[in-house]
């Protein structure tokens, strides 16, 4: 079993050059030899024949295809538009740029 010490979590503190304090060190290592652990524990069971996983389930992708279909003119569109100059909508600056 790999254990990890507050000397190496320092280090990897220091070339992650993150500023721990003592009692920082001393919780990571608690923690990140928890992690270890069970990482080994997986590792007993991970065998040759099963395929490494990202998902317990299979994915898919839920996006039906493109189709074409009836769309709306130019006329059309800018019908309801509280404001446009014939081919676009006519939206108010912001951020106080210009136009």
């Amino acid at each position: 079993m790999s254990e990890i010490s507050a000397e190496q979590v320092a280090h990897l503190a220091n070339l992650a050059r993150i500023a721990l304090t003592e009692e920082e060190i001393e919780h990571l290592t608690a923690e990140l030899g928890q992690i270890m652990q069970a990482v080994e524990k997986v590792s007993e069971v991970a065998t040759p024949d099963v395929p490494p996983t990202s998902h317990p389930i299979p994915m898919q992708n839920v996006f039906r295809d493109d189709v074409v279909g009836d769309i709306l003119t130019v006329e059309q569109a800018l019908s309801g538009a509280p404001e446009s100059d014939g081919s676009r909508f006519v939206v108010s600056a912001i951020l106080g740029e210009e136009q």
